[in-house]
C-alpha cells in the first residue's frame, strides 16, 4: 500500500508540477512580451518621415537603456533600400531581418543570433504615412531576464513538490501502518487460539474491521461444531458396532453351531451401520462448501434414467419448476432422490410421480408420489428409524433408505416427511432443501 501510494503520489506531483511550470513560465513570458509590446507600439506612434525620406522619432524614447551600449535592450528600423535606423544600445551589432515573410501582425520570437545573449524579439511591418516604404519595426530584449526568473519558478516549484510530495508519503505511511494495526493484532488473537490460550477473538476492533472479527469467531464456532459433530458420529458408530462384534465373540468362545449365519447376519447389520455413518460424514464433509449449487431438474434426469434401466416396468414421469436450484452438493442429492425414487419404483405398481415446487420461502420442495400400497400413518415414523423395513416381500435392501435421506437433508438445513398421495393413492415423500441464492 505504502509504494502504490508512493507511486501514485509521485506521478500526481509531477503530472501537477509539469502542468504548473507551464502555466507560470507562459504567464512570465507573456508579461513580459507585453511591456515589449508597449514599447514597439509606442516607437510606431513617435516615427515619422524624415525630409530625406528616413525614418525618426518625433520623441526621443523614454527608455534610457536604448541609449546605453549593449545595454540588453534594442529596437531596430529598416525598410527595403532604406538606411537602418538602430538604437545606440545595439553600437556595432544589428539586429537580423528576415525578408521571406511580411510581418503584418505582431510578430514574437526568440532568437540567438547574438552569441553570448538569447534574445526575445518582437518586431511589426509599418507604412509610415508620407512614405511607401514597408518598415520593419523591431524590439528585443535579452532573455536572461525571464530566464532567471523560470529558473527561480522551477527551483520554488521543485522544492516545494518535495516537500510536499514527501509530506503525503509520509502521512500515507503513517495511515498505511495506522490503518492496519489491527489487524496485527487480530494475527495475535488467532496465534493465541492456535496456542489454546483463547477460544474466541474478544477484544474490541475498530468499525470497520468487526465485520472480519465476526465472520472469524463464526469460522471457529462452526469448525468446532464441525468436530463435535464427527467426534459424536465416530462414538456412534463405535457404539453401534459394539453390539454386533460382542454377539459374534461370544457365539464364536461357545462354538455356536450357527457361528457362520451369526456371522453373517451381524456382519451385515455393521455394513449397514457402517454405509448409514459413511453417508452422514460424506454430507457433512461437502456441506462446508459454500458454493454448493445443483439444479434439481438435472438431478432428477440422471436418477431417473439410472432407475428406468433397473426397474423397466416402472413409469417415471417429471414435472413442475425446471429450473430450481438448491444448495447441496450434486453427489448428495443424487443420492437422497435415488433412493426415494428407487423405493417408490421398488414398492410401486408400475407409476412414480416427480413434482418440483417453485422455490418459496427460501425452500425447494419436490414430491415423490408412487401408486403402492402406502404405508398407515401410525407406521410413517418407524421407517426413520434406522435397519426398519416394513415389507416383507423379500426384495433387496438395507432398510437405510429414509433414514439417510433424512440425516443428509438435515445436514443442508432440509427435512423430509411422509403423506398420503392424492393423484395415485400410495405413498407421497417431500423433500424440502434450501433454496441456492441467486447469482448476480
Amino acid at each position: 500500500m505504502i509504494v502504490v501510494s508512493a507511486i501514485w503520489i509521485s506521478v500526481l506531483l509531477l503530472i501537477g508540477g509539469f502542468a504548473l511550470d507551464r502555466v507560470l513560465s507562459r504567464q512570465i513570458v507573456e508579461n513580459f512580451d507585453a511591456q515589449l509590446e508597449r514599447v514597439l507600439k509606442s516607437m510606431i506612434g513617435a516615427s515619422e518621415i524624415g525630409p530625406d525620406g528616413e525614418v525618426r522619432f518625433s520623441r526621443p524614447p523614454a527608455d534610457q537603456r536604448f541609449l546605453e551600449p549593449y545595454s540588453g535592450v534594442y529596437f531596430q528600423i529598416s525598410g527595403v533600400g532604406q538606411e537602418t535606423f538602430p538604437s545606440r544600445s545595439l553600437w556595432d551589432r544589428r539586429l537580423k531581418v528576415d525578408t521571406g515573410h511580411n510581418d503584418v501582425e505582431l510578430h514574437k520570437r526568440d532568437s540567438s543570433e547574438f552569441a553570448d545573449e538569447p534574445l526575445r524579439i518582437l518586431e511589426r511591418d509599418v507604412v509610415l504615412p508620407g512614405s511607401n516604404v514597408r518598415w520593419r519595426f523591431q524590439v528585443a530584449q535579452s532573455r536572461q531576464a525571464i530566464d532567471g526568473q523560470i529558473k527561480e519558478l522551477r527551483s520554488t516549484l521543485i522544492g516545494s513538490f518535495a516537500g510536499l510530495g514527501l509530506g503525503l508519503l509520509v502521512l500515507a505511511a503513517l495511515q498505511a501502518i495506522y490503518g492496519l494495526w489491527p489487524l496485527r493484532r487480530i494475527r495475535r488473537e488467532v496465534s493465541a487460539i492456535r496456542g489454546g490460550v483463547k477460544t474466541r477473538i474478544a477484544e474490541d476492533f475498530p468499525r470497520e474491521v468487526e465485520p472480519l472479527v465476526d465472520e472469524i469467531n463464526e469460522l471457529l464456532a462452526h469448525s468446532e461444531a464441525q468436530a463435535e459433530e464427527a467426534r459424536r458420529h465416530a462414538g456412534n458408530l463405535a457404539h453401534a458396532l459394539k453390539t454386533p462384534l460382542t454377539v459374534i465373540t461370544n457365539a464364536a468362545t461357545a462354538h455356536a453351531e450357527d457361528l457362520d449365519n451369526t456371522v453373517i447376519r451381524e456382519a451385515a447389520a455393521m455394513r449397514r451401520q457402517v454405509d448409514h455413518h459413511l453417508a452422514r460424514a460424506r454430507a457433512i464433509g461437502r456441506r462446508a462448501s459454500t458454493q454448493a449449487r445443483v439444479t434439481v431438474w438435472e438431478s432428477l434426469e440422471a436418477v431417473e434414467r439410472a432407475v428406468s434401466t433397473l426397474y423397466d416396468r416402472v413409469t417415471i414421469d417429471i414435472a413442475g419448476e425446471k429450473h430450481a436450484q438448491v444448495r447441496v452438493e450434486r453427489q448428495d442429492l443424487d443420492e437422497m432422490l435415488g433412493n426415494l425414487v428407487e423405493n417408490a419404483a421398488k414398492y410401486g405398481h408400475g407409476r412414480v410421480f416427480v413434482t418440483v415446487d417453485p422455490p418459496a420461502r427460501g425452500m425447494v420442495g419436490i414430491q415423490i408420489e408412487d401408486d403402492g400400497p402406502g404405508i398407515p400413518e401410525a407406521k410413517r415414523a418407524e421407517l426413520f428409524t434406522r435397519g426398519t423395513r416394513l415389507d416383507t416381500t423379500g426384495k433387496p435392501g438395507t432398510g437405510l433408505g429414509l433414514a439417510i435421506v433424512r440425516d443428509v437433508a438435515e445436514i443442508y438445513g432440509g427435512k423430509v416427511w411422509l403423506s398420503e398421495s392424492e393423484d395415485l393413492g400410495g405413498l407421497m415423500v417431500t423433500l424440502s432443501l434450501p433454496e441456492a441464492p441467486q447469482i448476480g
